[in-house]
């Protein structure tokens, strides 16, 4: 098959990043987490004392960070300025203030250029790559070969997010109901200022193929992810090319 590439869309929590990763992983694919990259832009637009809702300012200086990604699925690290800020961008303080900062037009098409000259590098090299993050099939790679809608309720993705939460803060694998709800009001907050704003807003293109990850494992959703290429993504993958 030529090097496909994969657009992987949907809300926050629904699972895009492991599924991402798992298929770029079983396909031998580069992988790129669009998220991480605003998220990047974010944490250093804080590291500058620059407020994320003063948008002129954010405007007039997003162009100043060297944002770097790694497209290794199995170690995606991100490094801002060379420093490697891969744990520091799943901060609260920085998740509070992304899609405020993603929401700058300036923001969104610096950081899209990156995105599609990634794209480019991959496919040049010969490698197909997966890509995921809000706007790919509608915005970053409208002419992908396969465009994924991932989503899950909001209780579920609140809980997997709690989750995350507490294992990467070393708390264990238990999240008590508080901690669910909470996460659950910041989702659906941060969903209405995704789906919102007047740039790239978070949709399904509409020849996406939509997949509910409620009720699935990781696997059965990465499983239908490569089910759903091999029914129509070498073709496309041909014609593209």
């Amino acid at each position: 098959m030529t090097a496909p590439v994969i657009a992987i869309d949907g809300p926050s929590g629904s699972g895009k990043s492991s599924t991402s990763r798992g298929v770029a992983l079983r396909l031998g694919l580069r992988y790129v987490d669009t998220g991480a990259m605003y998220r990047a832009m974010t944490w250093w637009m804080l590291h500058q004392g620059i407020d994320p809702s003063d948008a002129a300012t954010v405007a007039a200086r997003c162009a100043e960070p060297v944002i770097d990604i790694d497209t290794d699925p199995a170690d995606p690290r991100v490094r801002v300025d060379d420093q490697d800020v891969s744990a520091q961008i799943r901060g609260t303080e920085v998740g509070a203030a992304v899609s405020i900062v993603s929401s700058v037009p300036d923001v969104r098409q610096r950081l899209v250029t990156l995105q599609r000259d990634l794209v480019r590098d991959a496919l040049e090299s010969g490698i197909g790559v997966v890509v995921e993050g809000r706007d790919i099939g509608t915005v970053v790679l409208p002419d992908a070969d396969l465009k994924v809608f991932l989503t899950a309720d909001a209780e579920a993705r609140a809980r997997r997010r709690a989750l995350e939460d507490a294992q990467r803060q070393g708390t264990g694998d238990a999240v008590d109901h508080a901690a669910v709800t909470q996460t659950e009001e910041h989702l659906r907050s941060r969903d209405a200022l995704d789906t919102g704003r007047a740039v790239s807003p978070l949709r399904a293109a509409d020849d996406a193929v939509h997949i509910d990850g409620t009720h699935l494992t990781l696997q059965q959703v990465v499983d239908a992810v490569v089910s759903a290429l091999g029914s129509g993504g070498a073709s496309a993958a041909e014609s593209r090319r």
